[in-house]
């Protein structure tokens, strides 16, 4: 979603990679906004908006992310419903789930972070650097409206207060999604979705018996999932990590790995 600025301008391992730690940012002035920390640029366009950020930790944030994303990984692999399908099937699921199944971790876990605005100093290195996809990385920045989103669509799972049970057969109806272009097996996928519905819908009878509009309110909220991108999880979460690795090719050894 395009935003208008309002603002007057002044003329081999992959466990191993995902696991490494960034060291700590310089520390800033910052100040508070809904809850996340944001830090002042005043040489730079202020729009909340348009402000590119980063991780205020990225030490203690990309480990606690890495950790959701291996099990987020784990957990598709240990669906032996998800190995009958053709391998490129799952390499496609793979391709549209893991951002949708990482956030759900997160919400799963309460995981919670706080965002600065991106250093310019650094911004200007990649610019020095002369790197082919400079001006792609600049434009791909997380900023603080996708930040936004992201926290949005999290405080809306914390209020659902989903059972471990309800986000493993949300995650399932998240996965196998018959949608996805050039599936082979998609009748079978689309089944396997069914069946998680119904094992989500079941699962609520027990536990909100008074709850009948439960299950259509945890598939509108999954619905909101789409709203972010996998390249604003991968660039705000494990672009430190992993440098200019494919973030895709990674996971994928990780879940072909045995």
């Amino acid at each position: 979603m395009d935003y208008d600025c309002n603002c007057i301008e002044d003329n081999r391992q992959p466990n191993a990679i995902l696991y490494n730690i960034l060291c700590r940012p310089e520390s800033k002035a910052v100040h508070n906004v809904n809850n996340l920390n944001y830090t002042l640029a005043p040489h730079r366009c202020t729009c909340e908006m348009r402000r590119t950020v980063c991780l205020k930790t990225p030490g203690e944030t990309c480990k606690t992310a890495s950790d959701v994303l291996v099990k987020t990984i784990n957990f598709m692999k240990s669906l032996p419903a998800f190995h009958q399908l053709p391998a490129k099937d799952q390499l496609a699921l793979l391709q549209s789930c893991w951002a949708p199944l990482f956030i759900l971790g997160l919400a799963q876990e309460r995981v919670c972070f706080q965002v600065t605005d991106t250093p310019a100093a650094s911004m200007l290195k990649r610019i020095l650097l002369n790197r082919h996809e400079d001006m792609d990385a600049l434009r791909e920045q997380p900023t603080m409206a996708g930040v936004n989103t992201l926290m949005s669509c999290l405080k809306k799972f914390w209020s659902l207060d989903l059972s471990p049970k309800e986000y493993a057969y949300l995650k399932g109806t998240m996965m196998f999604n018959p949608d996805v272009p050039e599936l082979k097996a998609v009748l079978f996928i689309e089944e396997l979705q069914q069946q998680a519905q119904h094992a989500l819908r079941e699962v609520l009878l027990p536990l909100h018996p008074d709850d009948r509009g439960r299950f259509a309110r945890i598939l509108l909220t999954a619905s909101s999932l789409n709203a972010i991108t996998p390249s604003l999880i991968t660039e705000l979460f494990f672009r430190p990590l992993i440098g200019q690795a494919d973030l895709l090719e990674l996971l994928a050894e990780m879940l072909f790995s045995k």
